[in-house]
């Protein structure tokens, strides 16, 4: 019932938010671009046109092109275009960043609700440039249902890579259980097939999340900062627990992304063959190193541990977490800032839904903050997240064969980094969703 119900609703979402059909029988558009940075990591070009056909970009072509006839024509000579951005850390399911407002309604809204707060949260995040999400946390059945209506093009959003439920220890942060009156706990807990102990449990709590459709695992190492649990952010897992994790997800040929904010975590996932350590808010020098040595991705999620202090300090998140959010934003700057310095590879990720969808880009200023600057930091949004996604031959960047995945703002984000927070024009796929600042095909706001 639970799987009915959400897919319904993905469909029904769509007589509210009717996208556009997506193009067919041989289109072909010419964009026109002032500046393009068709490459993330490179010098911008001057004026060029990109031609797309059937939704793929097919030339780059330097100056302005002559149309062909019948071409569709988008007019960017004023603006800076770029490839959309990519975002490896969201949570769409449910109420995004109004923790007092979610924990008010947690035992009033059931899926119908959730998914749509869900359908919402992915069409901002869309608006905002992220043509490309990595969903680390929600509802299996429901992530997966918005994804498909997202592909099919009954609503509007991002390419969703979905993880279904977190994989975590009992008691650990992603325990839905946790913090819940006895009642509503035995509920719960009866229900739960994320949780595991011991390395056997852990293996089926993973083929769990791919049989509901996970296209990538994620995995509590260590504990969490809004867990309503009064433990720490220490290490969670044994080795034989994580390593059964990732060899299983590998196996099943998914990447695997683990939650972790204490060294401990960091330094037992990178060697065991994590694709992606996501907040790395404690790092000492030796987790940097096995995360140089193994290749390890960070993802950063900087606006996150901003966010948390933010909801910490206005009174809207319970006791057992204030503590452990003021002491993770100071920690987090600092480590991040050390890992950019030491050059950790960085993939770009907000953890949103702590933060507001369709705020994503306040991200950039925060890593340029920590030391990067602003070409490096559009490129972990861009190549380096198509790179640590394992989808570099599909986004990423504006070269032939690759999906018109397409943004554009008003002047050089490579000189001041917060354009980004403004993004004008938006193409997924060679469809526009976006253009003078105003959503395409949807009814007025």
């Amino acid at each position: 019932m639970r799987r009915i119900a959400a897919v319904t609703l993905a469909m029904l979402s769509s007589t509210l938010l009717a996208a556009q059909p997506a193009p067919t029988g041989g289109a072909v558009t010419f964009v026109y671009a002032g500046t393009l940075l068709a490459e993330p990591g490179k010098a911008p070009r001057g004026p060029s046109t990109i031609v797309i056909r059937d939704g793929k970009i097919a030339e780059v072509r330097d100056g302005y092109a002559q149309p062909q006839a019948g071409a569709n024509v988008v007019d960017l000579k004023d603006r800076f275009v770029m490839p959309g951005l990519i975002d490896l850390h969201v949570h769409f399911w449910g109420i995004g960043a109004d923790p007092l407002r979610a924990r008010l309604a947690g035992m009033t809204n059931d899926d119908g609700d959730d998914m749509m707060y869900a359908v919402s949260n992915a069409r901002v995040t869309l608006d905002a440039g992220f043509t490309t999400v990595r969903d680390l946390g929600g509802d299996a059945r429901g992530i997966r249902a918005l994804r498909d209506g997202v592909e099919r093009g009954d609503i509007a959003g991002p390419t969703i890579v979905n993880a279904g439920a977190p994989i975590s220890v009992s008691g650990g942060h992603g325990d839905p259980s946790n913090g819940l009156a006895a009642t509503f706990f035995d509920a719960v807990h009866q229900h739960q097939i994320n949780t595991c102990d011991g390395p056997d449990d852990c293996r089926r709590a993973v083929r769990q999340q791919v049989a509901l459709g996970a296209q990538v695992i994620k995995f509590m190492s260590t504990g969490g900062v809004l867990s309503n649990v009064s433990g720490g952010l220490g290490r969670s897992m044994t080795d034989a627990e994580i390593k059964a994790v990732i060899d299983t997800a590998h196996g099943l040929g998914r990447k695997v992304a683990t939650h972790s904010h204490h060294a401990a975590g960091t330094k037992a996932a990178a060697p065991a063959g994590v694709d992606t350590v996501d907040h790395g808010t404690f790092l000492d020098d030796e987790a940097i190193k096995l995360m140089k040595t193994h290749g390890t991705w960070l993802v950063p999620t900087m606006l996150a541990a901003n966010t948390a202090v933010e909801q910490a300090r206005a009174g809207a998140l319970p006791p057992a977490v204030v503590p452990k959010a003021e002491e993770a934003v100071t920690a987090a700057f600092n480590s991040h800032k050390k890992a950019f310095a030491a050059g950790v590879k960085v993939a770009f990720g907000t953890d949103s839904g702590v933060s507001k969808h369709g705020e994503n880009a306040r991200e950039f200023a925060l890593l340029v903050k920590a030391g990067m600057s602003p070409a490096a930091a559009l490129q972990t949004a861009t190549v380096n997240a198509a790179e640590a996604l394992g989808r570099s031959a599909a986004i990423g960047s504006i070269t032939p064969g690759k999906d018109a995945d397409i943004i554009a703002v008003a002047g050089s984000p490579i000189e001041d980094v917060t354009r980004m927070e403004n993004v004008e024009f938006v193409m997924r796929r060679g469809v526009v969703h976006k253009a003078g600042g105003k959503r395409q095909g949807f009814p007025a706001d």
